[in-house]
């Protein structure tokens, strides 16, 4: 597994020197912390989201981070860091290593992914991961942006994710392992500052269920940020 994620790794750095510039392509760079917030829920959690890229029209490197802190419980998170080609208009295919970390254990996985803008204008991105022990997982998720006026905008999403086996000392079940399903309204007073309110329901279920059963809708107060 550890050369497996070693050959990624290192695929995420030679494939775009490869591909990148030319044809007076421009090399760009953001950081978007697209979520960073308040859960009013019982554990008191805060909650992000946050991605990065740098690179060419066809070829970038992204990062990727999102996770929880729930009061007196240490910090939950998902961690990506993938090379992104894009293979269509408005697609993307990516590939790259994961780190995950819970309750003081940690997994690692490959990762192959897809991610762009999907029918009707849905942002979506899923990806295949793919670890030790004969561990697989996929996650995916999607959001919408309506605009209700220049500055107010409404954006519903969903998220979820499947395992093909119990990873116990995550508190991870196989099957489908959770849902959530949120809509976030937020107000641009800038594009790169944008403050929104919001609720979100979340549920466990399969054998996820059996280490955590899961089951709140609260409301939500954050902040979104990119420059």
């Amino acid at each position: 597994m550890k050369l497996l994620l070693t050959a990624v790794l290192a695929a995420c750095v030679v494939i775009p020197l490869s591909f990148a510039g030319g044809g007076g392509d421009i090399l760009r760079g953001s950081v978007t912390v697209d979520k960073l917030e308040y859960r009013f829920n019982d554990d008191k959690t805060y909650g992000w989201d946050a991605y990065a890229f740098i690179g060419y029209d066809i070829n970038k490197i992204y990062m990727y981070s999102e996770g929880e802190k729930a009061q007196g419980i240490s910090a939950e998170s998902e961690n990506q860091l993938v090379y992104s080609r894009a293979i269509a208009p408005y697609w993307d295919i990516q590939l790259g290593a994961g780190y995950d970390s819970a309750d003081g254990a940690h997994q690692s996985w490959a990762v192959l992914g897809v991610q762009g803008l999907a029918p009707y204008f849905f942002e979506t991105r899923a990806v295949l991961l793919i670890g030790d022990k004969g561990r697989v997982g996929i996650r995916a998720e999607a959001e919408y942006e309506a605009l209700l006026t220049q500055k107010l905008v409404l954006t519903p999403s969903i998220a979820l994710a499947a395992y093909s086996k119990d990873i116990p000392e995550m508190e991870i079940g196989s099957g489908l392992s959770y849902m959530t399903f949120g809509a976030r309204l937020r107000y641009e007073f800038i594009r790169e500052l944008a403050p929104y309110v919001g609720v979100e329901w979340r549920k466990n279920f399969a054998n996820t269920k059996r280490f955590s059963s899961l089951n709140e809708t609260y409301m939500i107060a954050g902040l979104r940020v990119w420059f």
